[in-house]
């Protein structure tokens, strides 16, 4: 066992003839048993980054580090859900989940993934390719609990659900992660949620990773910052975003040190979704690694 997830170095994919970067100079590092979200616009990067850490693909420079060895080398303590939830389209659900029996002999949870595909009231029998996009997804799903990995990677699980399976099923992913101290990797555009259930993210944007740590700690070092004097109030901070609302300033703000603002200003907390579409509108804004989410703060990557 390790106490780190998955880690990453200077990280760099480059795609194609002209070798333009998916992922550039990523650095993190997470902690095992987190539950994180992977967030950011599309086309930034986050499949890729969960394709890498499940051995699927290699980086063109830089490392990654899971579960303290290469991808490759821990592949059976890995469970990976892809974006289109590949299943073979001629089994049945029944036959499906005995290939899961077989292909993790030692490890597999019978009774747990037939729990996950009967709370969904599906059919043993029915063939996978008669199922619609949530039952596959509830299918990919029932396959990654019951490997009982200490990493699941999971991308876009929730997609394609109606909002009562949604809830339910990650009901059922987060109870499982809490009692046998599973990590979980996840990238999802569902804001909301990701607040309830994670307790860490990873901001990818461009190829690169612009906030990562304990979404408390990302909150707590960012002050939402209102009031109608002018912006060289501020100067002495950080200022992620600043716009103009009614007569008045709105700034996020990164506080380097006490702030000290007087009577014009009013200072909130931000919301995860606040902070988040800040700094997806502010590519240039400094990124932010929390101490536990630096991997600066540690020995090299070693994988």
């Amino acid at each position: 066992m390790t106490d780190t997830a998955m880690e990453a170095a200077d990280l760099t994919l480059a795609y194609g003839r002209r070798r333009a970067p998916a992922l550039r100079g990523c650095s993190f590092r997470l902690a095992a048993g987190r539950v994180c979200a992977v967030v950011g616009p599309n086309g930034a990067g986050k499949s890729t980054l969960l394709a890498l850490a499940a051995g699927l693909l290699r980086p063109t420079s830089g490392r990654l580090a899971v579960l303290g060895g290469s991808p490759a080398d821990v592949r059976t303590r890995i469970a990976y859900v892809a974006q289109d939830k590949p299943l073979y389209p001629q089994l049945t659900i029944a036959e499906t989940l005995r290939l899961g029996a077989e292909l993790n002999p030692g490890r597999w949870d019978a009774a747990l993934a037939a729990r996950v595909v009967a709370d969904g009231e599906l059919d043993p029998g029915a063939r996978v390719r008669s199922l619609s996009g949530g039952q596959r997804t509830r299918v990919a799903l029932a396959l990654a609990l019951g490997k009982r990995a200490e990493l699941l990677l999971l991308d876009e699980p929730m997609a394609d659900l109606d909002p009562l399976a949604r809830h339910q099923l990650m009901g059922t992913l987060m109870a499982e992660a809490a009692e046998h101290g599973t990590t979980v990797v996840m990238s999802s555009h569902i804001v909301g949620e990701l607040a309830d259930t994670c307790d860490h993210l990873l901001l990818v944007s461009g190829g690169r990773v612009r906030l990562g740590g304990g979404i408390d700690d990302l909150v707590n070092a960012h002050a939402l910052i209102t009031g109608a004097r002018p912006l060289t109030d501020l100067a002495a901070h950080t200022v992620v975003e600043s716009h103009a609302t009614g007569r008045g300033l709105t700034a996020l703000v990164r506080p380097d040190g006490p702030l000290r603002l007087d009577s014009g200003w009013d200072v909130e907390e931000p919301s995860l979704e606040e902070l988040l579409l800040a700094h997806l509108r502010s590519p240039d804004a400094p990124p932010l690694l929390t101490p536990g989410a630096n991997p600066a703060d540690r020995t090299a990557v070693t994988a």
